[in-house]
């Protein structure tokens, strides 16, 4: 079991780089948060994926105050997508059709929401950025819709500021990857049903049905 849930987790993060590096490639608008990604690899020698893990890692930082703690899919979150994006920005070449764009930016959230039943399924504990919302929904006592709303308006403002790319595809994102993700994450999920229920910080990663990163 242990082992099915390692493979799991690394299949999972494998594939939510890739999915991150489609939607780059489709050139309609990233993630939310990879908006942010892409304003700050502007003004840094760093690639795509470096960023993302040094977003991570300020991101955890933020975990301190909050109390929360990290299992080993939030350390593996933190150090592997950025890769695997990089990676398959590697093997993805840029394209200029319209209609490859689309099918690119269709393909990338779908492969997000995969990718996030995966690892959460895979129940390591949450990504830095399901952690982040999770821990200020707990001290705040505000709910999880406008925690989440409300980092997102944050991190895509101070993206498009630096030069990040928002646009369609981001807008799809946002309202696409919550019901994929409430399709995928029962799927993937390595509890059986008659089992107690998750530990609190596992279980509040399903909730949000996947707010993955």
């Amino acid at each position: 079991m242990v082992l099915r849930r390692v493979v799991q987790l690394l299949v999972g993060l494998f594939f939510y780089g890739v999915g991150l590096a489609m939607l780059v490639r489709s050139m309609l608008g990233a993630a939310p948060w990879d908006v942010l990604t892409l304003g700050v690899s502007n003004h840094v020698p760093l690639s795509f994926g470096m960023v993302i893990i040094l977003v991570s890692v300020v991101v955890l930082l933020c975990w301190i105050p909050l109390r929360e703690r990290p299992g080993l899919g939030t350390v593996l979150n933190a150090l592997l997508v950025g890769p695997a994006a990089d990676f398959a920005l590697l093997m993805i070449p840029e394209v200029s059709a319209l209609w490859v764009r689309v099918l690119l930016m269709i393909a990338g959230v779908t492969m997000v929401g995969l990718a996030t039943g995966l690892y959460i399924g895979a129940r390591f504990g949450p990504g830095p950025r399901d952690g982040l919302m999770t821990g200020l929904h707990r001290v705040t006592g505000k709910p999880i819709w406008v925690v989440r709303t409300g980092l997102e308006i944050i991190v895509v403002t101070l993206g498009w500021l630096l030069g990040g790319v928002f646009g369609i595809g981001t807008v799809v994102f946002a309202l696409a990857i919550g019901p994929l993700c409430q399709f995928f994450i029962p799927l993937f999920d390595v509890e059986p049903r008659h089992r107690p229920d998750p530990e609190p910080a596992e279980a509040s990663a399903v909730n949000v049905r996947g707010r993955a990163r």
